[in-house]
């Protein structure tokens, strides 16, 4: 015959209540020592039950995000870019335009921080419980194409087209063929207005008509894109150029010279 914790456990079980289950000793510990109310003690559990289910879907969209290594924007160093100041970082990272469905376009050079500000502002998204991913825009082309053979790149899309937010990086960054930007076109059409958009190129929009090949498709994507959207032209030095990392010593190198 089962003790009462074996029949807790077992109903934690089927009632799939995880961290009920995982945290019962400490739980029956605690509530030892603290000599709650029941409804006290019930409340406490069910909290910390949701505050389990509330961080693992926390850390499971912060998978799906695809997050670049870098992405904590307190450690943007405004020293090496021009173009955002630390107020509008201040009021891009509240999310409002996100809530707007206002898109983003980061432009400029290669190193001044398109894709740490991207990455970033997926990540605040994410903290704040919204749906929001990040993809190269090689990535995305290849989901679009696999997506009516592939069960994963069909999930993969629509997740994608019923986002919140969704960073593309490096757009129009190599040539697309006239099917691949429609079908892409095709996506854009379907977010738009009801997801925000984050771009990082190093092509001002008209140029785009180039990379697509076509004038008609690039003006359409661009309607759609800057009908609401904020253009931020980013400037300056190449971060990564500037503090280029190297696997010898330069010490010892300056040593041995002498």
């Amino acid at each position: 015959m089962m003790n009462d914790k074996q029949t807790i456990a077992e109903c934690a079980t089927l009632l799939k209540l995880h961290y009920v289950k995982v945290n019962l000793e400490n739980t029956i510990c605690q509530a030892q020592i603290e000599k709650p109310t029941y409804i006290s003690f019930l409340a406490q559990v069910l909290k910390d039950e949701v505050k389990g289910r509330q961080e693992r879907d926390r850390q499971r969209r912060l998978s799906l995000a695809h997050l670049p290594s870098q992405h904590d924007l307190d450690a943007f160093d405004f020293n090496y870019s021009s173009g955002i100041s630390k107020q509008e970082m201040k009021e891009l990272r509240t999310l409002n335009w996100v809530d707007q469905a206002y898109n983003i376009i980061l432009m400029g050079p290669s190193g001044t921080g398109k894709t740490f500000i991207a990455g970033g502002l997926i990540y605040e998204a994410v903290k704040q419980g919204k749906k929001a991913y990040m993809m190269t825009m090689e990535e995305l082309i290849t989901t679009i194409k696999m997506k009516s053979i592939s069960p994963t790149a069909m999930g993969n899309y629509n997740r994608i087209a019923k986002a919140d937010l969704v960073a593309i990086d490096d757009i129009m960054l190599f040539p697309i063929n006239k099917e691949d930007a429609a079908g892409f076109f095709n996506l854009i059409n379907t977010m738009h207005e009801h997801t925000s958009i984050i771009i990082t190129t190093n092509k001002a929009p008209t140029e785009w008509a180039q990379t697509l090949d076509d004038e008609v498709l690039a003006s359409a994507l661009l309607d759609r894109i800057l009908y609401r959207c904020e253009v931020i032209n980013l400037k300056g030095t190449s971060y990564r150029m500037e503090n280029r990392q190297t696997i010898f010593d330069k010490q010892n190198i300056k040593k041995t010279e002498k």
